[in-house]
């Protein structure tokens, strides 16, 4: 049975079991953050939040086809100075440490397309919650406010960004290089390929294009 990322593993600690028994067979990695670390990151996020106010989530990959957590509102939007890149190496998921997969993250510079989605007030730190198990757990990503753009409106918004001192971030990587990585990955999640084309058939549904997962698409090898 393929694992999934679902609501409900986040919620009953499925998805954290897998990655603390994977832990354990992949010696030399970050540890993962401790439940005292994420509530402390959980609450710098929301300091300067009004909790009587909605908050908007930004994102750029997985959680464009597979939010897995309760929002009120979804649309498309820009935001400047980011831009999405497969620059993340994982062992586990949709790779194994044989045939390590790649995963996106936001990283410095540029721009990106993706979803905003609106989190009821009321709702605000629960379903932060259930995303911090998802996103912020293994070290990997940092939680950043931005500035988000959906036609001539703007509004703040919180993303998950690359943490550059983390031990399976890539600085540079060709397509070529891109492309063979993610063909060649396969784990408890499916294959990196359905990862790819799944981000990419979901922004074209939203009119949306990425013309550097294009690239990477088009130079992969038939299945």
């Amino acid at each position: 049975m393929i694992l999934k990322i679902t609501r409900e593993s986040l919620l009953d600690g499925t998805l954290r079991a897998y990655r603390e028994a994977h832990e354990m067979v992949c010696p030399g990695d970050t540890p993962q953050r401790t439940e005292a670390e994420m509530n402390a990151l959980l609450n710098a996020s929301l300091a300067g939040h009004d909790p009587a106010q909605d908050l908007w989530v930004f994102g750029y990959g997985s959680l464009i086809w597979n939010p897995a957590f309760e929002h009120v509102e979804c649309r498309p939007a820009l935001l400047h100075g980011w831009h999405r890149r497969f620059c993340l190496k994982m062992f586990m998921g949709r790779g194994t440490r044989e045939t390590p997969a790649l995963v996106l993250a936001l990283d410095r510079g540029g721009a990106c397309k993706g979803v905003a989605f609106r989190i009821k007030a009321s709702m605000v730190r629960q379903e932060l919650g259930i995303l911090w198990q998802r996103e912020m757990y293994g070290g990997a990503y940092n939680a950043r406010w931005i500035a988000l753009r959906a036609g001539e409106e703007r509004f703040p918004a919180l993303t998950f960004v690359i943490n550059h001192a983390h031990p399976r971030y890539i600085k540079e990587l060709s397509v070529a290089e891109t492309a063979a990585m993610i063909a060649a990955a396969k784990g408890d999640m499916g294959t990196c390929r359905e990862y790819l084309e799944n981000t990419l058939a979901h922004l074209r549904q939203l009119g949306l294009s990425d013309a550097g997962l294009a690239r990477i698409a088009a130079a992969l090898p038939n299945p």
